[in-house]
């Protein structure tokens, strides 16, 4: 087989790999730190959005019970206050 038929992690780029990769972490927990790196970077804007999806996530009927459900609402809690510091830096002083 030659170079160009494999991929960068020289599987053949033609076949679908055999075990399927494995997420370790699910898509709410992906958002929640893609908007700690938006805030980490002071990109207000885009922390907001990723916190209305998460919001949006997090608070649509759930298809089953979600027994993470307390820890996911006090994240997202956490996540509006800490935007909300970040945006009224004056608010910390008193």
């Amino acid at each position: 087989m030659s170079d160009e038929e494999r991929d960068p992690s020289g599987r053949d780029a033609g076949r679908a790999p055999s075990n399927p990769p494995r997420h370790t972490r699910r898509l709410s927990d992906k958002i929640l730190i893609a908007f700690h790196h938006a805030c980490d970077q002071g990109d207000f804007e885009v922390a907001e959005e990723l916190l209305r999806i998460l919001e949006m996530m997090l608070t649509r009927r759930p298809v089953s019970p979600d027994v993470n459900r307390r820890k996911n609402m006090e994240s997202l809690v956490a996540a509006h206050e800490r935007l909300w510091l970040l945006r009224h830096p004056d608010a910390n002083e008193t």
